[in-house]
């Protein structure tokens, strides 16, 4: 029996071997030894739900700048749970910044591509907001449904299917991805397609793009991992979105590699690590938006306090500065 992955709505059948069929052509096999056959674009991809209309595939996309009052947009980050709309916690508003004032309401937010719909997207939009689809592309986590993902079988079983799943990650119930596997790589794609792109978002925030620096299971190179984000990148410009490099593992020569395809950098607690112009430097030379997100977690909790510790070199800088609780759950108080 052979697996097969669609490229396009990544159904898994399985279907008897034989003789070859149009549009299909052969990937890299299993470790099983089982060839993964993947649908190339002459075949036409079946009906499914549609979130939207997929952004035009002209190479125009949002490109953010570090300007503005907060070196950026005021940003909401919000992952723990879908986005409500309705609710001031979840939306950011009346956030105290670093001064002991009302903050203005975000222009920006970074939430779950899979966990919030079109609607969501749509409701932003009509405020003028920039909306960014946050995706994990090198690891999975049996997460979602393939009811709340919208597609005939997840993400995560068809990157199981096809031995994509290599070390768990410390800490999560998850695993890294093989970014060496061409099977990887078209998956992930049609995650941005089917859950970015589709929806309506203006960017995608790839999570876990550093893998290399980690037990994954497999050999990857620094290179190598340049290289899938770079594919990513550019396949998601030509949806029209914009791309974003997550942390960079304090690797000054990571970011300076990446910065060429990826619009804006979203960094987690560069000053509590010290690592802010180790990252961020590549992306402030070139006048692209750098997010920093601080944590209450590590700081201490009194929020005037541990403003008061990295507000002042994230406004000289031309970061983007905002303190989160850890959970992502609502709370924010930016530094301007």
């Amino acid at each position: 029996m052979t697996t097969v992955i669609l490229a396009g709505l990544n159904l898994l059948l399985v279907a008897a071997c034989g003789g070859s069929r149009p549009g299909i052509e052969a990937s890299p096999v299993t470790p099983a030894g089982k060839p993964i056959l993947v649908l190339t674009a002459a075949t036409p991809e079946p009906s499914m739900p549609v979130f939207g209309a997929v952004k035009s595939k002209a190479p125009r996309w949002w490109r953010p700048k570090n300007n503005g009052p907060n070196n950026g947009p005021e940003f909401q980050w919000e992952l723990d749970h879908p986005l409500n709309i309705h609710s001031a916690t979840d939306m950011g508003d009346g956030a105290l910044n670093a001064a002991g004032r009302i903050a203005a309401d975000p222009t920006l937010y970074d939430i779950d591509g899979i966990d919030n719909p079109a609607s969501t997207v749509d409701a932003l939009h009509r405020q003028g907001d920039k909306v960014i689809c946050y995706i994990e592309v090198g690891a999975a986590g049996n997460y979602y449904s393939a009811a709340e993902e919208h597609i005939p079988v997840t993400y995560y079983a068809q990157l199981k299917a096809a031995g994509d799943l290599g070390g768990k990650m410390q800490g999560y119930p998850e695993y890294y991805l093989n970014i060496n596997a061409t099977s990887t790589v078209s998956i992930i794609e049609s995650m941005i397609r089917q859950q970015c792109a589709r929806k309506g978002f203006d960017a995608v925030e790839p999570d876990i793009d550093d893998s290399y620096t980690d037990t994954t299971g497999y050999k990857i190179t620094e290179e190598e991992n340049e290289r899938y984000d770079e594919k990513l990148g550019a396949y998601a410009h030509g949806l029209g979105l914009a791309w974003g490099q997550k942390n960079g593992d304090n690797d000054p020569a990571f970011s300076k590699s990446l910065e060429s395809t990826a619009d804006f950098l979203l960094d987690e607690e560069c000053n509590f690590y010290q690592t802010c112009t180790i990252v961020a430097e590549p992306y402030l030379k070139a006048g692209k938006l750098v997010l920093n997100a601080e944590y209450t977690d590590d700081w201490g909790g009194s929020t005037p306090k541990d403003l008061g510790k990295f507000c002042a070199a994230d406004i000289s800088s031309g970061v983007d500065g905002t303190l989160f609780n850890s959970a992502l759950a609502g709370q924010r108080d930016p530094c301007r």
